[in-house]
């Protein structure tokens, strides 16, 4: 997949997570308490919980917020329990999304990303009718002027499954899941720092939307991602 808005894209979500801190912090406690919950409260042996405080720590959330999430995750604080929920439909343009949410109340959750889908062209669908339009990967990207060769160079032995230098000059790797942890080592042994390093649902294929189309879908992601309960939005469009 070579995505030619890809740092464009990059760089907006970047300045939107920026405006919205208290959020970000928000979506990071929810996710380690989570993951301390489903895979126990040390990073060495949950994977899915060291992600989450990599992130936290690249946000500069205090180390008392991420411990004392991990404590309710783990059950030795008493806290709300969240649980994942994942939402699918179709927006301007017949783009495929799909909306990772952490909740207390399901009921309320669907509830809003129905509305912000009715409100904003699109259509909330049934579960499993765009999922099988996007698969879970390790996804590493690299700012425009990043050596292609010394990614491969570094990354393959560790379990990369493809390098490729996107239209815009930037540089992605992807691998499997499974070998995120080991991909992520090798790069920060070879002194290569991604501007974007995450698990995350890739689609199998994009579609180019602009003008009105892409301005109507862009406000549909955004009333989505503002939502309290919403974790992750993906969508298999690029917008121009």
């Amino acid at each position: 997949m070579s995505g030619h808005s890809k740092w464009a894209n990059i760089k907006h979500r970047k300045a939107a997570a920026d405006a919205k801190k208290g959020k970000v912090f928000t979506r990071l406690i929810k996710e380690i308490t989570v993951a301390a919950r489903l895979g126990g409260g040390d990073p060495d042996t949950n994977p899915r919980l060291r992600l989450a405080m990599d992130k936290a720590r690249e946000a500069n959330m205090a180390k008392d917020s991420v411990q004392n999430a991990i404590k309710r995750g783990a059950g030795q604080l008493d806290g709300v329990t969240y649980d994942e929920a994942r939402y699918e439909g179709y927006g301007p343009g017949g783009a495929a999304i799909m909306v990772d949410c952490l909740t207390d109340n399901r009921t309320r959750t669907v509830a809003e990303v129905r509305h912000a889908f009715t409100k904003n062209g699109g259509n909330l669908g049934s579960d499993g009718s765009v999922a099988y339009l996007f698969r879970q990967v390790g996804q590493f990207v690299f700012a425009p002027g990043t050596s292609e060769d010394r990614v491969m160079e570094a990354a393959l032995d560790a379990g990369a499954e493809d390098v490729l230098k996107n239209d815009d000059g930037s540089v992605e790797l992807i691998c499997a899941p499974a070998d995120f942890a080991t991909v992520k080592a090798a790069l920060q042994k070879a002194g290569l720092k991604p501007e974007l390093a995450e698990i995350t649902m890739q689609p199998n294929a994009e579609s180019s939307l602009a003008g009105g189309e892409a301005a109507s879908l862009r406000r549909l992601l955004e009333a989505l991602e503002s939502l309290d309960d919403v974790q992750d939005v993906y969508t298999t469009a690029v917008i121009d």
